[in-house]
C-alpha cells in the first residue's frame, strides 16, 4: 500500500481504479437489495433476518452470544437486538442469560427457527449462486475469496501486537 504524498495531497484514483471502485460499489449496492428481494419473495422474510437465523444454525448447540452474534451479522447490538427481540416474537429465537458470564446475553435458535433456515436456505444458496458464483470462473471464485479476505483485513480493527483479545468493547 501506498502512504499519501508528503504535499497532503490526496491520492486520487486513476482512470482505471475509478472504473473499477464504480463497478465494486455497485455491486455493493445492487448485491444486498438483489439478495433482500428474493429472500422477502422466496421465504417471507429480510435476508439480515436469515443471516442472523443460520448464523445460530451453525454454532455449536445453535447458541451464540449476542455480542459475537452481531460481529458476524456485520451489525451493532443494538440494531440485532431489535432484530433478535422480532425473531424471538415469531419464536424463532430464544435470549437467555450466559450461565458463565452472567452480564451476557445468549441467542439460542429454537426447533422453529431452525425449521425456518432450512426452509429459506435453498433459495439462497441458488440466489447466491446465481448471483455471485454462476458469473465467475473457479479462478475467479478464488480471486473473490482473496481479495474479499484481503479488503477484510483493512476492515478489521487493529489487534493488540502479543495477539491477544481485542480490548473491551471492540469486536472480538
Amino acid at each position: 500500500m501506498e502512504d499519501a504524498p508528503e504535499s497532503g495531497e490526496p491520492r486520487w484514483l486513476d482512470a482505471d481504479e475509478q472504473q473499477q471502485w464504480y463497478a465494486f460499489a455497485s455491486v455493493l449496492t445492487q448485491l444486498p437489495a438483489a439478495l433482500e428481494a428474493r429472500m422477502q419473495r422466496d421465504a417471507g422474510i429480510a435476508h439480515f433476518d436469515y443471516v442472523v437465523l443460520a448464523a445460530l444454525s451453525m454454532a455449536p448447540e445453535r447458541t451464540m452470544r449476542m455480542s459475537d452474534l452481531a460481529h458476524y451479522a456485520g451489525s451493532t447490538l443494538s440494531r440485532l437486538s431489535n432484530v433478535v427481540i422480532r425473531l424471538e416474537k415469531r419464536g424463532w429465537i430464544r435470549r437467555h442469560p450466559d450461565p458463565s458470564d452472567g452480564r451476557a446475553t445468549l441467542a439460542t435458535l429454537t426447533d422453529e427457527g431452525m425449521d425456518k433456515v432450512v426452509a429459506a436456505a435453498p433459495g439462497h444458496v441458488e440466489a447466491v449462486r446465481q448471483l455471485v458464483f454462476d458469473p465467475l470462473t473457479k479462478a475467479q471464485q478464488r480471486q473473490l475469496g482473496t481479495v474479499s479476505g484481503r479488503i477484510l483485513g483493512a476492515l478489521a480493527p487493529p489487534r493488540p501486537a502479543d495477539g491477544s483479545a481485542a480490548a473491551p468493547g471492540e469486536p472480538g
